[in-house]
């Protein structure tokens, strides 16, 4: 009937006959318990997953094609009465092979697959270089950073836990100061006062994070990125001293202090990966891109074709020579 549909074929039907089944449950029995009634076969799963990011399905989208698609039918062995399954089975099938580190085995049996039918064959070869990729968050200098930080945080800490900063700061002083983005232009006019408003944002993050360690019912606030990140910057940024009188002091860093080094300092604290980077006369923040492409060596024809040029212009230059 699939063929009888499909003439010329589709991608499901040819993928079933040239290339054939592809996965068997025995390779997935790791990934589920012994007892319990059988569940949907992880083989067919499988198929399912490659033939849904073939064609960009979402997973509802994805289930109706089991259930509604004579191709996907044929491809997957099912009879044509078979209803399929609810949609949520795949987000649980993918979750299953991600804890049991199988998550690029669909990758690797489709390549040896199609090795062995010689539709993919080695390269020649390669060379790899690099090139620099910009970040779509605005540069900050240490004061904005710092600043910038402390107001990420705030703002996480209201959307998970909004009893959090009521009980432990003061939200008129705390609204003003980080209300609006934290920006240079709009703030102290001489770098003494941007000085002491740079250390009032390492106070505010620092009582922070020790609100946030303190807090033994919410623990995992502890986990959140943006709690990481604050420390990271402070790190960065400043240095903690202990007085004569066993008081601490906080002190931003001076040329003589150093920084940690570039890929563990943060640049911003809404992309934790983008970096500053230099490459060359290139400045910039975000990442490095690595490139790698096969260099095959040229058909025989061409190499022939190349060396008779080059025999030709050898001899018209001797000759006047």
């Amino acid at each position: 009937m699939a063929r009888a549909a499909f003439p010329k074929g589709s991608l499901a039907i040819r993928l079933r006959d040239e290339v054939g089944p592809l996965f068997r449950d025995a390779e997935f029995a790791g990934c589920y318990g012994r007892r319990g009634r059988p569940g949907y076969s992880p083989a067919a799963l499988m198929l399912v997953l490659v033939l849904q990011f073939v064609e960009k399905l979402t997973d509802v989208q994805a289930a109706e094609a089991v259930a509604e698609r004579i191709g996907w039918k044929y491809a997957l062995g099912l009879r044509l009465e078979d209803a399929g399954f609810d949609s949520s089975v795949l987000s649980e099938f993918r979750a299953r092979l991600i804890e049991h580190d199988l998550s690029l085995l669909a990758f690797d049996r489709i390549l040896e697959r199609c090795r062995e039918l010689d539709l993919v064959k080695a390269g020649g070869k390669q060379r790899t270089d690099s090139t620099h990729v910009i970040c779509a968050v605005r540069d900050l200098n240490r004061s904005e950073l710092v600043g910038e930080s402390v107001r990420a945080l705030c703002e996480v800490l209201a959307a998970v836990a909004p009893d959090f900063l009521p009980a432990t700061v003061d939200l008129t002083v705390w609204a003003k100061r980080y209300g609006p983005r934290v920006a240079s232009w709009s703030g102290p006019r001489t770098q003494a006062e941007r000085d002491r408003l740079t250390v009032q944002f390492a106070l505010d993050g620092r009582l922070l994070i020790e609100a946030v360690h303190k807090d033994r019912q919410r623990a995992w606030l502890r986990e959140l990125p943006q709690v990481a990140a604050l420390c990271t910057v402070l790190r960065q940024t400043f240095l903690i001293e202990t007085r004569a009188d066993g008081s601490e002091v906080m002190r931003r860093r001076t040329d003589k202090d150093g920084v940690p080094p570039g890929q563990h300092r943060l640049a911003s604290p809404y992309d934790l990966d983008a970096r500053w980077a230099a490459k060359g006369e290139t400045f910039w923040l975000g990442y490095k891109l690595h490139l790698t492409e096969t260099c095959d060596d040229p058909l025989d024809a061409d190499a022939d074709a190349d060396s008779a040029r080059l025999g030709t212009a050898g001899g018209v230059g001797s000759g006047r020579t």
